[in-house]
């Protein structure tokens, strides 16, 4: 079962209201649960993502765990398509292939490419409208990068 088939859910994209900050962390989650396994070094990869992005600085630790368990809630009551489609609509335009790459650094970090994987970056730099060939860049520098 694809990862946006998941379970039945009354939730629409419109009930999810995101911030900007929100719905890029929502990506990377989305992107780390695309395998339905949360790794330690995922884990820790989102929590150095947000740490080190502008984006994130006027979080606090607390408001940052807050928002990350609000999301994972939300994605463990499988209205993962929801929430996607809530996050792109939300998203940034000059921050669509960040958010790409960031999430395909996420989903190379345990050094593997699942098949579910696979799919959601398609679909993802499909819905943010990223060039096959950028995408195909980004992947390529972050397989390089999460060789060793």
């Amino acid at each position: 079962m694809g990862l946006f088939e998941q379970g039945t859910t009354t939730i629409k994209a419109r009930d999810i209201k995101l911030e900007p900050a929100e719905a890029f962390a929502a990506i990377a989650l989305i992107a780390v649960a695309a395998d339905d396994v949360i790794t330690e070094s995922e884990k820790q990869g989102i929590n150095n993502m947000l740490s080190c992005m502008k984006l994130f600085s006027n979080y606090s630790e607390e408001r940052k765990r807050e928002m990350l368990d609000r999301l994972l809630e939300i994605i463990k009551n499988k209205a993962i398509k929801p929430l996607f489609d809530a996050a792109v609509a939300k998203i940034p335009q000059e921050l669509n292939e960040t958010v790409f790459a960031v999430s395909t650094d996420l989903v190379l970090i345990d050094g593997e490419l699942a098949e579910e994987e696979e799919q959601l970056l398609n679909e993802l730099y499909n819905a943010l409208e990223i060039s096959e060939a950028v995408a195909t860049k980004i992947i390529d520098v972050m397989m390089i990068k999460n060789k060793g």
